[in-house]
């Protein structure tokens, strides 16, 4: 666990999961962000490397799902993604620099590096840091994978950094073991725990201790219940939004 402070805006913010997203709105599109920026809330995206090294806010792997488009994401330069057009919307794949160019410090952002096994998560540290170098708003780093803390900590230490857990088949942290080890290997500044595994004692237990701790993605009126009980910031789409 992190010993150094953690910015107070943290907690004093809701997140929009990928953006405000919905009808017309595609989930990380810069619709979607100004949709959150004008319901007041934070922004959480997600990040993808492009062929040509361009951090591109992106969720998915392959482009299919959200897109007419096909390929996998990373064999795709920036300018092919970025001429893609989203499924039932004008809106086109940005990179990160134009969506912080649109938040321009109006709200805060979570930026989540995605990483799969065998995957050069340190190439798309340097690139996000770089992308962000110059931007004086309010921004956290995340990811699922532990390096990127790690990273982050000895290479960017002015950036908040957080860890992203989940518990379920589809994670790499189903036991309490693995788990540890990740939480040992970030050393992160905060938290973002799948709102399915709440209540923890654990995440109790490291909350007390002063560990800040979001929560994903908070989806119903259920969902968003329990998170009030359990963490101190709540990331949040569709009816699980206030």
């Amino acid at each position: 666990m992190s010993e150094r402070n953690v910015p107070d805006w943290l907690t004093a913010w809701e997140y929009a999961h990928r953006g405000k997203h919905g009808a017309g709105l595609p989930e990380n599109s810069l619709a979607a962000a100004q949709a959150a920026i004008d319901a007041g809330m934070g922004i959480e995206c997600d990040i993808q490397r492009s062929l040509d090294d361009q951090p591109m806010v992106f969720h998915d792997w392959d482009v299919m799902r959200l897109t007419a488009g096909e390929g996998e994401t990373g064999k795709l330069t920036a300018v092919q993604l970025g001429e893609l057009q989203y499924r039932d919307s004008p809106e086109r794949p940005a990179n990160l620099g134009q969506l912080l160019e649109l938040i321009d410090g109006k709200v805060p952002l979570l930026i989540e590096i995605k990483s799969k096994p065998g995957y050069d998560v340190d190439r798309s540290c340097r690139l996000v840091v770089e992308a962000a170098s110059q931007y004086r708003g309010q921004f956290a780093v995340m990811s699922f994978d532990p390096r990127v803390a790690r990273w982050l900590r000895r290479h960017a230490p002015e950036i908040c950094c957080g860890l992203v857990m989940r518990e379920d088949k589809h994670g790499n942290t189903q036991m309490a073991w693995q788990r540890r080890l990740a939480l040992w290997i970030a050393k992160p500044d905060f938290l973002a725990y799948h709102v399915a595994a709440l209540p923890s004692r654990w995440v109790s237990r490291l909350r007390a201790r002063g560990l800040p701790v979001l929560s994903w993605t908070i989806n119903s009126a259920e969902t968003r219940a329990r998170a009030l009980e359990n963490v101190d910031a709540l990331i949040s789409e569709g009816a699980g939004l206030a």
